[in-house]
């Protein structure tokens, strides 16, 4: 059993339940979670603020005391612990400055770059004896095996409704919504739909519910750029829906694009194809015989970047 202490720094509020802390424990590391100033890898998410002062929850005269104190009962490290940015958001690999990065980007010229998009993080990995990591909102774990089978054809004995599930309405989403509900039944869920909801951690409903009875989920990403691509479309397949999203024209790295609508191209003509598509019997039954991916993805990547990553973090 190997031995790391790992500080994390601008991380959701979850993230040592994630998926990245479990890899590195299958890997034969047991991992003390310990302050910045102790650790020998320092995680920083997308929320990390660069000019955040060290304890800052103690008030301000009492902070150097408290520093001297720690530095001399805890063992601070004489060497700057190695650092990891990883990001779940849409925020380039570059963000923030550390030795090390994880994130959604395509085409990144380094060997300190590993691309894991967010969608993984949702994934069944219990066929290679990882387990523990979770989906909350979804309500359940995407098994890989129905991903890469045909969608089928629940989705047109559902109605052909479609379901939007969503904090706000602010551009594009907005406009993708209306054009829509234009074409189809539209009907959304979510804070900006119902005010009671503070957020989407106490929605009070897993979105496999709610999907499970609509032809179609309207999921854009929150943004365009190559290799963006999150749990919104994997997630809306697995639930037998047709996923109509708005994404980057590199979307094949990841998924099929056969196997979706992609609102992006679409924008030029005034979404005036939606129609074509979504009131075609023809057009609509294509759909079912195409599986969302086509490559079995695995960890075993994952584990070699973070092989090295944890070699130079443990032998300072």
């Amino acid at each position: 059993m190997n031995f790391i202490k790992i500080a994390t720094e601008g991380v959701p509020h979850d993230y040592r339940s994630s998926l990245l802390p479990i890899v590195i424990q299958s890997m034969g590391y047991r991992i003390d979670w310990v302050n910045s100033d102790e650790a020998d890898l320092l995680i920083l998410g997308p929320f990390y603020k660069k000019n955040q002062k060290p304890y800052r929850w103690c008030p301000k005269p009492l902070r150097p005391i408290l520093s001297n104190s720690i530095e001399t009962l805890s063992g601070k490290r004489k060497q700057a612990p190695v650092t990891l940015f990883h990001t779940q958001e849409n925020a380039r690999h570059d963000y923030v400055d550390a030795d090390y990065s994880i994130s959604f980007d395509l085409g990144v010229q380094s060997e300190r770059h590993f691309r894991f998009p967010y969608w993984m993080e949702m994934l069944d990995w219990s066929h290679e004896g990882l387990v523990g990591n979770i989906n909350p909102r979804y309500g359940e774990l995407l098994n890989i095996s129905t991903l890469m089978t045909p969608l089928g054809s629940q989705y047109l004995n559902r109605g052909g409704s479609c379901a939007l599930l969503s904090s706000h309405l602010r551009e594009p989403r907005g406009s993708l919504f209306k054009a829509l509900e234009k074409v189809v039944s539209t009907q959304g869920f979510g804070a900006f739909f119902n005010k009671k909801i503070k957020d989407h951690h106490s929605s009070g409903f897993l979105k496999k519910d709610i999907l499970k009875d609509f032809s179609y989920n309207l999921c854009p990403e929150n943004g365009l750029y190559p290799g963006y691509y999150t749990e919104k479309i994997p997630e809306a397949f697995y639930s037998g829906c047709l996923p109509i999203t708005w994404a980057d024209e590199n979307i094949s790295v990841d998924f099929n694009p056969s196997s979706l609508i992609n609102l992006q191209p679409l924008f030029k003509n005034d979404f005036r194809e939606l129609a074509e598509i979504l009131l075609s019997k023809k057009r609509l039954e294509t759909y079912q015989s195409e599986p969302l991916i086509f490559v079995r993805p695995s960890l075993e990547p994952l584990k070699q970047f973070l092989s090295k990553l944890l070699r130079v973090s443990t032998s300072n």
